[in-house]
Parts: structure tokens; sequence; C-alpha cells
């Protein structure tokens, strides 16, 4: 009997060894605790006119959003159109109007003009020539002049500096300065504005052209001659419309914008946006 006993309670010891197992076994595989939301992220490329902008706006919003990842890359209007287009960017930047043939081969990409910009005409600091009328500009550009002193400046070589074939602002100023004539052969091709400027503010008799946003003490900006009086590239003048080479500056994205891509525009937009815009030496939608 006592024999019988002791097995019963080794029976009973055994089966509450085994409920205790499973239920710890059960605290192990329960509710998961609770994980930090996946981070999002979307992908900028385009035009290095208005990369500084982009980059700029994305620090500024990701110090304020740490959960988003905003990754900016350069390589001309060309490339972030087709990025937008083929859907390898979330948004492209673009520093002109999309051309038509774009519109035909992305049927569905929509642009938001962001703000808008000047296309400054640079030379070196100590290059003395004066105010520039925009055919003169043009016959710079075309090879009709080779030496400053043609026109009114030093008696130097002239260099001329634009950009390669990818790039919005080169776009622009082929249309609206050169009127879709060819450039000399002997321009020097760079792949962005700061490449323009670094070679123009090291080489004196160079000239190029770039965005406002990047004229400063290492270049000298042109002043454009319109009916007779000299016009300086600055952000009131674009504003006032009295300057003759300005252009809207966009974002495109492949149909109407959504998620942290829309969100991001938005920001882009709104005042402190724009106040980073007009920061980085661009003009904004509406004058604060």
């Amino acid at each position: 009997m006592a024999k019988a006993a002791t097995c019963f309670a080794l029976v009973i010891a055994i089966a509450l060894f085994a409920c205790g197992c499973t239920q710890q076994a059960g605290k192990e595989t329960g509710t998961p605790a609770p994980t930090a939301p996946a981070r999002q992220s979307i992908s900028l490329s385009g035009s290095t006119t208005v990369l500084p902008v982009a980059q700029a706006a994305a620090d500024a919003y990701m110090n304020a959003r740490k959960d988003v990842e905003i990754m900016v890359t350069g390589g001309g209007s060309s490339v972030g159109i087709q990025a937008a287009g083929e859907g390898t960017a979330d948004i492209g930047m673009s520093s002109r109007d999309l051309k038509a043939e774009e519109k035909t081969r992305y049927p569905d990409l929509v642009s938001t003009v962001i703000g808008n910009d000047g296309i400054a005409v640079i030379v070196h600091p100590s290059n003395t020539v004066g105010p520039l009328t925009l055919a003169q500009v043009k016959g710079i550009y075309r090879g009709n002049y080779t030496n400053w002193k043609e026109l009114g400046g030093p008696d130097l070589p002239i260099v001329v500096v634009g950009r390669d074939s990818a790039s919005g602002t080169r776009e622009f100023f082929h249309e609206k300065v050169m009127h879709k004539e060819d450039f000399v052969s002997t321009q020097l091709e760079k792949n962005s504005n700061g490449a323009v400027k670094q070679t123009v503010a090291q080489t004196p008799g160079a000239i190029g052209y770039v965005g406002l946003g990047y004229l400063d003490e290492a270049v000298k900006g042109v002043p454009i001659v319109v009916d007779g009086v000299p016009v300086e590239p600055t952000i009131q003048n674009v504003l006032d419309k009295k300057y003759p080479i300005a252009r809207p500056l966009l974002l495109v994205t492949k149909g109407e914008p959504k998620g942290l891509a829309r969100d991001f525009i938005q920001f882009l937009l709104s005042a402190e946006g724009q106040a980073i815009l007009k920061k980085e030496g661009f003009v904004p939608l509406v004058q604060g």
C-alpha cells in the first residue's frame, strides 16, 4: 500500500513539473514584444542646380523625423527625369521643363515647381569686362569673340566653359541664350555647376554660367544689359522679372506624389522649406 502511494505521488510530481515547463514555454512563445516601426526612405536624383536645396531640405527634414532617410544624388536634369520615369528614384530633380520626347516616353510624370532660379554669367574676379548684352554672350559661346578686349575687357583670350549634355542648365541656356544654335567646339564641358564655377575661379580668361545659388566672391557675376540698362544677377531682380535668364526648379514624380515623397515635397513648399531655398541663393515662390 505504501509503495502504491509513493508511485502515485511521483506521478503527480512529474505531471506538475511538466505543466510548469509548458507554462514557461508559453511565456516564451507568447505575444511578441513591440518593435520599432520600419524606417522609411526615398531617393532623389538629377539636377545639380536643385541638389543643394534638396540636400539642405532633406537634412532639416531628417533632423525633425528620425524615422526617415532621404538620399540625394546629382547627375543632371535628364538623369533625374529618366530616373523618375523609370522608377529608379522616387523624385527626379530638374532645372528645366520636360522635353516633348520625355513627356511622350513618360506620360504619367507630374512636375511640381518648388522655386525659381536665375542663370548667372560668370567670369574670373580679376576680369574688368563690363555688362554684356545677351547677343554678346551668345557671340562668345558661338566663338565670334575670342579675346576679352573685343568686348571692352583685358587683352586676354576667352576660355568658354559650359555644361555637358545631361544638364538642364545647358538646355535652358541653349534655348534662351543660344536660340538653339551650336556652341563653339572648343567649349570646356563640365558635369556640374560646381565644376563650372571652380574652372572659372581658377582661369583668368574663362566665362561660364551657373545657378544663382553658386554665386559668391570666388567668381564675378556679369550684369546683363536689358533695354540699355545693366541688370545684376540677383534674387530680387529675378522676382521683379527684370533679369532675363530665369527658370523654374522642378521636382518630378511618377504620378501624383504619395507617402513620404508627397510629405517631403510639401515640406519644401512650406514656409520653412521656402526659407531653405532662399538661403541657398534661389528664388522662393512667394517673397516673404
